[in-house]
């Protein structure tokens, strides 16, 4: 371990002593707690403060900071003494009342103590650094079995799933020649499937929902000790009955017998989480890490990458303090209708939930009435409902099915759309009676506040995997008729999902409202979007930003200055926060904006957040009238002639061309992404050869006209 850390931390330490004139346990802790946060990050693990446990004797209680694992799983415990404290005294107190004893560290800022496994590892003074180190060491290293074991099961699932999908394809394919009543239930899943979901659907999307379905089952009554939540929803009955037309269990116990050692280990390592929260991060972490590996196209199609709890507490509160602001109502009052479009596991429905516990009866309201969410994938629409049918039950004691989650796609469903979107559309059929019945339900709502994290993906990270974000007739023309219209730029990410989420959600709420999302930041100064920030100034009465930075695809100093990401190293693009507000009684448009420090580090992003939108100090801005919100400048550039133009490339008559240029072109484009560039000259020889080769052997099957057109 890095004594350079350890001598910052007695320096620390020192400094905080002086400054604060105390040497009070709950001040001068926060130099060691640093010190674990700066060992932590080395090691991917994340320091979580006053970290709640349940004892064997079902005593809730709290450690002072916990070292844990990207599963939700504790590596190890702090907890700090006061300097006038007897050391020994404290840990034996401690240690009665139920704390952990497989790996935690005792230090009051003269001496630190590790136990592991019950046992005495190692003393030291505090000002002792190579011990101070060596003990450290020792706590960084420790790894519980069950962690360890779990490590082994995932490689053994990456290795073995490919072999078990496939011999569940071929059962599934088998059964649609062979078996009358699972083709009969197939076809059925299939026509709903269209209405609702999306209208390209299709069996093979069919099967892999069943497939995924057969594959999780065990996830989820292993990780809460209760499957009803899971078997009772709507949408996995009609699973579950399409799954009995031809998976007889015997069947199902040996096609799936090489997956035990993954079950098993979620199942040891969800035993050790006893908190309700942690259980939903832990479903969370093996939710993203199970989609990743059984569909890795799927997962960057669909974005599967999950919200910080400190953004959606965040998101919340500010939407909370907003809406009383601009409405005089809290989210919890009745009338206010919520939407999370794009819910993933549910996290921002079950934070609702944790912040309206206080009221029981206006929770019970809220739950069954005024909370609404979508999900277009089969998997995470079941940690979704798990999640939030648990987080209920575990808040009001008793179990009530969550009525208003939608397996729907938010995009397709352009029923519900008014005031500006032109269109009204009745929906019909969906994956079960019980689900088209939520979904007009929904639509009839008049909603007060979308929040969510919409789907981040753009374009699909390879060119060469035929894995496009499929289009959205409406809501697509809708963008052109607005954001594209407005905007004086080349269109390249037009049509990317969080544009298409913003332009929904604006046309959602009608008359007055909020729209809360974490997305890209390019919206703010983005060259591409001056036309999406027109169109805010006219749909909109305040936007209020915090710019979290942290784009990746920049280089040199401005990459250092954008830090790390809120949300890690998961994705790549910049991140901002935006609460969008359309009221009635006010006028104008104005634009409030916060930025995080330049340099900061992913955690220190998510820090900044835990203090509250009404407690912060923006600015405003002014926007000009090319809509730019920031990197304002004072020229006559667009009085110059434009080096070409649309409008100069159609013009029919001389009289009509105003630009340089009348013909104009990408240039040379391959359209080969993979195929066109490498690394030095002689792979890029092998490449092109190749390439060659394989257009060669493949032009002599082509027939003459094809042949034509094809070269």
């Amino acid at each position: 371990m890095s004594l350079a850390y350890i001598q910052d931390y007695l320096a620390d330490l020192q400094r905080l002593r002086r400054v604060s004139g105390s040497h009070k346990e709950t001040i001068v802790r926060e130099a060691f707690k640093d010190l674990l946060k700066r060992y932590a990050r080395q090691r991917d693990l994340v320091f979580v403060a006053e970290y709640p446990l349940v004892t064997n004797r079902k005593k809730n209680i709290s450690v002072d900071g916990a070292l844990v694992h990207s599963l939700r799983l504790p590596l190890g415990y702090y907890e700090a003494k006061d300097e006038n404290d007897d050391i020994d005294e404290e840990i034996d107190k401690k240690f009665r009342a139920g704390y952990p004893q497989d790996n935690i560290i005792f230090e009051d800022t003269r001496e630190a103590v590790l136990i592991q496994n019950k046992e005495l590892v190692m003393r030291c003074p505090i000002d002792d650094a190579p011990k101070l180190a060596e003990l450290l060491k020792h706590f960084f290293d420790y790894e519980q079995p069950a962690i360890a074991d779990f490590r082994k099961a995932v490689e053994q699932f990456a290795r073995d799933l490919p072999a078990i999908t496939t011999a569940l394809n071929d059962l599934i394919e088998k059964a649609s020649v062979e078996n009358k009543d699972y083709k009969q239930a197939e076809a059925k899943f299939l026509a709903h499937a269209k209405e609702t979901i999306n209208p390209t659907v299709t069996l093979v999307d069919v099967r892999e929902m069943l497939m995924q379905h057969i594959l999780t089952e065990e996830i989820f009554a292993h990780v809460f000790n209760d499957a009803d939540f899971h078997r009772e929803n709507n949408v996995a009955r009609e699973l579950y009955a399409l799954e009995r037309t031809f998976f007889k269990e015997a069947v199902k116990r040996e096609t799936l017998k090489s997956l035990d050692p993954y079950y098993t280990a979620i199942k040891a390592n969800a035993a050790q989480i006893t908190t309700h929260s942690e259980k939903q991060k832990f479903l969370k972490t093996i939710y993203e890490n199970f989609y990743k590996v059984y569909n890795p196209k799927a997962a960057d199609r669909l974005g599967v990458v999950y919200t910080p709890n400190e953004i959606v507490k965040f998101m919340i509160d500010g939407s909370d303090w907003l809406c009383h602001k601009h409405f005089g109502k809290s989210l919890i009052d009745q009338g206010v209708e919520i939407l999370d479009p794009a819910t993933g596991t549910g996290t921002f429905v079950c934070e609702l939930l944790e912040k309206f516990s206080g009221s029981p009866a206006k929770l019970d309201r809220k739950y069954r009435e005024e909370i609404h969410a979508n999900e277009v994938a089969i998997l995470p629409y079941y940690v979704a409902n798990l999640n939030i049918e648990a987080t209920f039950y575990t808040l009001s004691k008793q179990y009530a099915a969550y009525p208003n989650l939608c397996f729907v796609d938010t995009l397709d469903n352009v029923a519900g759309l008014g005031k500006f979107s032109g269109h009204q559309e009745e929906m019909f059929g969906a994956v079960s009676e019980e689900n088209v019945a939520r979904i007009k339900r929904q639509n009839a709502r008049k909603i007060s506040v979308i929040i969510g994290n919409p789907p981040y993906n753009a374009n699909q990270q390879n060119e060469n995997d035929n894995n496009k974000n499929r289009t959205y007739a409406k809501i697509d023309q809708r963008i052109k008729a607005t954001y594209i219209r407005e905007s004086t730029a080349q269109k390249t990410k037009a049509y990317d999902m969080y544009t298409r989420f913003f332009r929904w959600a604006s046309d959602r709420i009608k008359d007055e409202g909020i729209v809360a999302f974490v997305t890209n930041r390019s919206f703010i100064d983005a060259r591409t979007m001056d036309g999406f920030r027109k169109r805010m100034a006219s749909e909109f009465n305040e936007i209020w930003i915090v710019d979290l930075k942290g784009n990746a695809r920049t280089s040199g100093e401005r990459r250092r200055q954008e830090g790390g990401n809120v949300f890690d190293d998961q994705i790549r693009v910049g991140i901002a926060v935006y609460f969008c507000i359309r009221s009635p009684k006010s006028k104008g448009f104005r634009v409030f904006y916060e930025a995080v420090r330049d340099y900061a580090r992913g955690d220190e992003k998510r820090a900044f957040l835990t203090k509250a939108l009404s407690e912060r100090r923006f600015d405003e801005l002014r926007p000009d009238r090319d809509a730019n919100w920031l990197g304002q400048t004072s020229n006559d550039f667009e009085s110059f002639i434009p080096v070409a133009t649309k409008e100069t490339k159609a013009a029919k008559t001389p009289g009509q061309e105003r630009a340089i240029f009348k013909l104009y072109s990408l240039g040379v484009v391959t359209a080969r992404d993979e195929w066109a560039y490498a690394k030095n000259a002689k792979d890029l020889d092998i490449k092109v050869k190749y390439f060659i080769s394989i257009f060669e052997s493949q032009k002599d099957n082509l027939d003459s006209h094809t042949k034509c057109n094809f070269l």
